[in-house]
This record gives C-alpha cells, structure tokens and sequence, in this order.
C-alpha cells in the first residue's frame, strides 16, 4: 500500500448520507450530530463555516470544507447571523431553542430547504450545499482523523475533482435501485480525491507514520507491516529485510514514527481486528489467525490490553 493508501484504510462509508441543502438568507445552521468526518461542497453562495475553535472562514462557490467531528461546527450566511437550525444526532433537526423542524419534501429528494422559498433551486440570493457525513467510518480510520486538523478548506482553485462532486450532486437526486451504494462510494472517492490533494501540500502537518514511508529503512519496514499483518514479523526479520541491524531498525523506527516497531505492529494489528469484527461474520478464531494471532484466546488478551475490552463485546456493541 502507498502511505496514503494506508491512511484510507477502513475510511468507507457505514450508515452515512448525502443531502442537498438549499439555504435562503439570513440562514445558520449549527451541527451537533457528532459525525466523525464531515464534507461540505458549495455548490452556490460563499457561506461562512465557523468551527467549534478558531475563526470564521468565508468559503466560495466551489470550494470544499472538510470538518472533523465530533466537535460542532456551524455554516452561515453571516457569522452574526443568529442560529436558526441545530443538526442534532439521527440526524434531526431543531430550533436553537430544541423544537422539532418538519421536513421540506416538495424540492426533490435527499434535498432540505429552510423558510418558505422553494422555488426551484431557493433564491437567487441562496446558498446550495452538498453535504456528505462519515456517520461510522472503520476503526482504522482513527488514524486518518487523528491526522486531519479540525477544519480543512480545499479552495476551487484546486480543481480537487469537479466531475466527483457534479456527479455526486446529479445522483443525490435520483431515487434509483442501490441509490445509497451509489452515494457511498462516490463520497469515497471525492474524500480520496481532497485527501491526495492535502497531503501533498508542502506545509501539510503529516502524521508521523506518513512522512516515516519516505524513509529508506523504516518506509519498507511499513510497508511489510501492512502488507501481511498475519506474518509473524519480529525486529529481527524485519531488520534482515531491510539490511540493517536490529538496534539501528529499532531505533531509526522510533525516531522517525513515534513509537517501537512491535508496538506499531500490535496496533495495526488490533485495528483491523476491530473491522473485520464489525464487517464480517468470521469467527473470532478466524479473525486472529487473520491479523497474526495464533488463537482467538491470544487475541482477546491483546485486545482487552489495547481497547479494555474482549473482541466479541466490541461486535456487540455495534
């Protein structure tokens, strides 16, 4: 896998959505649904996003904004502007105050709109907003969220992918067989698309792991690493395939990603333990062998050490 790659894994969407948004002046839309990742397309207007810390930002037609949850976060027509509609969890939405807001059905589907301008596409005034939610991405995506700052705007002048969001802006209208499948994996590939562009930006703030892959020593070690997790790996043979001593292995991979070898290992390890629990019905036997453990009872102990709790608990749980 390529470092990004690597950082996508598990990032698909589960139980997540997409929905136009038409919103007539003056407008504010705070977001409280606690989603884990957030991707906003302005389709028309040049709304603010205000996140939860820092400043506003005044965003343009074409420009996407990626927010990080489960920090709240609100769009406006004007940051003064009052707020109007809460995003609870569900999602739901409500006055500032908690009332229940009805739903406006008459202007398409997947497609709300605020006041009583409905008039095909809201006002000429109006901001249109293509909004997908990551409301349960995989547990190896951690690592990506734990990379990305609280709110990333990718400006239009980027030209990050306009067919991506023209077409996922065409299928959020239609209502055909596998509508939602449809949605899902093109949200996907527009994440891809904004992530391949930030990251390549040189003032990006990149987790260790990614810049480490650049590494000539700890970039192959990785890439072992990831590429067969279930192999029973020590610093010793990954040391022999990189050429390289055990102690130089041991302390250039430190240096350079933050943490030992083995315990990287042990973590990627449990972090696509954790998937496949939730994604497949594999026995948790079958599930340990997969990620390098000899028997479910190995695993089990690793996992209670890592996430406090057994495997099968976790799959309950979700």
């Amino acid at each position: 896998m390529d470092p990004l790659s690597i950082l996508l894994h598990g990032a698909r969407v589960r139980g997540g959505f997409v929905l136009r948004s038409i919103l007539n002046p003056p407008w504010s839309v705070q977001v409280r649904d606690k989603a884990p990742l957030n991707v906003v397309a302005i389709l028309r207007g040049t709304p603010w996003v205000v996140p939860s810390t820092g400043d506003a930002v005044r965003l343009d037609e074409g420009d996407i904004a990626v927010m990080r949850g489960p920090d709240e976060f609100t769009f406006a027509d004007d940051p003064r502007t009052p707020i109007q509609v809460v995003v609870q969890p569900g999602p739901r939405r409500t006055t500032a105050a908690g009332a229940e807001l009805p739903e406006v059905a008459d202007m398409g589907v997947r497609t709300w709109v605020n006041g009583m301008r409905t008039c095909n596409d809201g006002a000429d005034d109006s901001s249109v907003l293509l909004i997908g939610k990551y409301r349960g991405p995989g547990e190896t995506v951690t690592r990506l969220l734990s990379a990305l700052p609280p709110l990333l705007v990718i400006p239009s002048a980027a030209h990050v992918e306009s067919a991506l969001v023209s077409l996922l802006a065409e299928e959020t209208a239609r209502n055909e067989p596998g509508q939602d499948l449809v949605l899902e994996r093109l949200l996907d590939l527009l994440l891809v698309a904004i992530l391949r562009e930030w990251f390549t930006r040189p003032d990006t703030d990149a987790p260790a792991s990614y810049r480490a892959n650049g590494d000539p020593v700890v970039g192959p070690v990785l890439r072992l690493i990831h590429s067969d997790p279930g192999h029973p790996w020590t610093v010793a043979a990954l040391a022999r395939r990189t050429g390289v001593s055990r102690a130089t292995l041991a302390r250039r991979f430190t240096d350079r990603v933050g943490i030992p070898p083995m315990a990287y290992l042990t973590g990627w390890r449990i972090d696509l333990a954790a998937d496949l629990l939730i994604e497949s019905d594999a026995t948790i036997d079958t599930v340990a062998r997969q990620v390098g453990y000899g028997s479910a009872f190995a695993l089990s102990a690793a996992f209670k050490r890592a996430r406090g709790i057994s495997p099968q608990r976790h799959r309950n749980r979700t």
